[in-house]
C-alpha cells in the first residue's frame, strides 16, 4: 500500500503561499500538513489562525493540523472551524490526553497524538486504541530542515508492534528529515504517512518529488 504524503507548508515560500498550495492541490499528495508553534512548547513561532483560514480556503486537500503548543485543547473550536481532518496534539503537552482525544473526536475531527524523539512508544499503550493516528517526530520539533534521527525507524517498528498487539487501527505518521532515502526506510518499518517539508518545497520539481515519495 502506498504511503500517504502530507507536504508541510512550514517549508513553503510564504511570499508565494497560494502558488505552493496550488502545487500541492494538483499533486498526488493526500493531505496538507500544518505545523502550529507557540514559542513556548517549542522554540519557534509559525503562524496563527488568520493565515490558516487562508490556507484552508485554498487547499483542496484535507488538513492535517499539528499543534506544537501548550494547552492545545483550548484551540479545538478554532481547528474545527478550519475544516481540519486531523487534529494532532503532543503527548508531552497533554497531562489529560485521554480527555483531549475524546474532545477532538466529539467535534467531528480525527484525533492524533505526537511523540517527541525522547518519548518512548510504550507510553502510548493506554491510548493507542483511542487515536486515529500517531505521529512520530524524527527530529526535535520547532524547526524545519533538521537531520533525521536514525532511531526513528526503530520507533516505527515498535509502534507497529504495539498497534498489532492491541488491535488498534491507528495509522503511523512520521515527520522530520523525510526524503526519498529516509522515507523508504520508514515505509519499510511500517509507516503509513510521511510528512515532507524541505524534500518537497526545496525540490526542482515538487510535484515529481511528491510522486516519487508516493511510490515508496
Amino acid at each position: 500500500m502506498k504511503p500517504i504524503i502530507a507536504p508541510s507548508i512550514l517549508s513553503a515560500d510564504f511570499g508565494y503561499l497560494a502558488k505552493d498550495i496550488e502545487m500541492v492541490n494538483r499533486s498526488e499528495a493526500e493531505w496538507v500538513h500544518i505545523d502550529i508553534m507557540d514559542g513556548v512548547f517549542v522554540p519557534n513561532i509559525s503562524f496563527g489562525f488568520p493565515v490558516l483560514k487562508y490556507v484552508a480556503k485554498l487547499s483542496k486537500k484535507p488538513l492535517d493540523v499539528h499543534l506544537m503548543i501548550v494547552n492545545p485543547e483550548k484551540f479545538i473550536p478554532e481547528v474545527k472551524a478550519l475544516g481540519a481532518h486531523t487534529m494532532n496534539v503532543h503527548y508531552e503537552a497533554c497531562p489529560h490526553l485521554h480527555r483531549v482525544i475524546q474532545q477532538i473526536r466529539e467535534v467531528g475531527m480525527q484525533p492524533a497524538v505526537t511523540i517527541n524523539p525522547a518519548t518512548p512508544v510504550a507510553l502510548l499503550q493506554d491510548i493507542i486504541r483511542d487515536v486515529y493516528m500517531v505521529l512520530i517526530m524524527s527530529v526535535n520539533p520547532g524547526f524545519g530542515g533538521q537531520k533525521f534521527i536514525e532511531h526513528s525507524a526503530e520507533k516505527v517498528r515498535e509502534l507497529r508492534a504495539l498497534i498489532e498487539r492491541t488491535g488498534s487501527k491507528a495509522l503511523i505518521e512520521v515527520d522530520g528529515g523525510v526524503n526519498l532515502e529516509t522515507g523508504a526506510r520508514l515505509v519499510e518499518a511500517g509507516a503509513d504517512a510521511l510528512v515532507a517539508g524541505n524534500a518537497v518545497f526545496g525540490a526542482q520539481d515538487p510535484v515529481e518529488m511528491i510522486r516519487q515519495l508516493h511510490e515508496l
